[in-house]
């Protein structure tokens, strides 16, 4: 008997305006799929080799994309199933303090590099109240103000890392609190490499799966309300979209710590799952102009994306000119030093979207960062 994994995914069906819910079969064996229809109780899709879905991919709560289908994956078809993909997955907070965001990128390498996947990302700047409420357990200590000051001084980023015991492994790449602690006892630790002291340690990681549940629901509710604000600035700015090919790749820290040595402002930075009626209308200025616009959208809402505002004077004129042109095989050979030159596959997977008329660059940030963050 081959293995067989088994998950129930939901399928937004846009001209019928239903949710349809298929089980979804994959084997390893062959890397192939089946789609069972569970409301007509008959076989939707038969099994068929497709190479762009992988074990990695099948947890509760991701997106994977069958043939141009944006399926979520909501649970597990079978027992075998979970325990086969879902025991040790984990989910917590990772908090990088204002410190250390302009080093973002690098953390990210960290991260990508132990086998931990960022799900959801957002920067924002956090008031001393919400500092408080999130430290709520450090209350009693002598350095809860200075904390409270410290962490409401700045933008922060808060991110949810999902993976293989997930906690321990970002609490190991943090290191000891103590950055010289750290630098003793843990000298590859983000913290042994960026930390000044107790409070400017760079990051923060939840301690047990009941404050990760506790931490991820303040900045990322699954109820009502958005959680705190992001720091969009719509003035003097320009859109980046890293695209999600970029992201499975495991680029986004290059690409991040590309943009900054370039001297470029990240103002605003969020991770979104767009979907394809939001991925369309996006892009609906390159429709019937560029052939590639159905691969596009399609791509776009391949899986999680990260937008970015960058801010600074002309910066949708430089910054366009940083990310190169469309193709990156021209860009490799006329702008060997460009995003697209450096990170991207093809003219679709080409690493990032930038905005690319001036007028549209206030556009493009609030659509994402007004609009989609509601």
């Amino acid at each position: 008997m081959e293995d067989r994994f088994a998950l129930l995914a939901e399928w937004y069906d846009p001209t019928a305006a239903l949710l349809r819910r298929y089980q979804l079969f994959y084997y390893p064996k062959d890397g192939s799929v089946e789609m069972f229809d569970v409301k007509n109780q008959r076989i939707f899709l038969r099994r068929t080799k497709y190479d762009k879905i992988h074990q990695e991919d099948l947890f509760v709560g991701n997106r994977v994309n069958v043939f141009s289908r944006q399926l979520n994956l909501i649970e597990y078809g079978d027992q075998f199933t979970a325990n086969k993909l879902g025991s040790k997955k984990e989910r917590t907070l990772a908090l990088i303090k204002p410190d250390v965001v302009t080093k973002i990128g690098d953390v990210l390498e960290l991260i990508y590099s132990s086998n931990l996947i960022v799900t959801k990302a957002k920067m924002t700047n956090l008031t001393s109240s919400q500092v408080g409420d999130l430290y709520v357990e450090h209350q009693t200590k002598p350095f809860f103000t200075n904390l409270v000051q410290f962490v409401s001084s700045g933008p922060v980023v808060a991110m949810e890392l999902m993976g293989d015991e997930a906690m321990s492994i970002w609490r190991r790449l943090l290191g000891p609190a103590d950055p010289a602690v750290a630098r003793r006892e843990a000298p590859q630790s983000v913290r042994a490499q960026f930390g000044t002291d107790g409070i400017k340690n760079v990051g923060h990681g939840s301690d047990s799966l009941a404050a990760a549940a506790r931490e991820l629901e303040f900045f990322f509710p699954t109820t009502v309300g958005y959680g705190p604000s992001n720091t969009a600035i719509y003035t003097d700015c320009t859109c980046c979209i890293i695209k999600p090919h970029a992201i499975s790749e495991g680029l986004t820290g290059k690409i991040l710590n590309s943009i900054s040595a370039a001297g470029f402002e990240i103002s605003a930075l969020q991770m979104f799952n767009v979907d394809r009626a939001n991925a369309e209308e996006f892009y609906e200025v390159y429709k019937g102009v560029v052939t590639e616009y159905p691969s596009m959208v399609t791509e776009l809402c391949s899986g999680p994306c990260m937008v970015l505002e960058i801010h600074g004077a002309d910066t949708p004129k430089t910054f366009r000119e940083f990310c190169g042109p469309a193709d990156p095989e021209i860009a490799r050979h006329l702008r060997p030093t460009t995003l697209r030159a450096l990170y991207g596959k093809d003219k679709v997977k080409n690493a990032v979207h930038c905005t690319d008329l001036p007028e549209d660059g206030v556009l493009e940030v609030q659509y994402f960062f007004k609009i989609l963050d509601g």
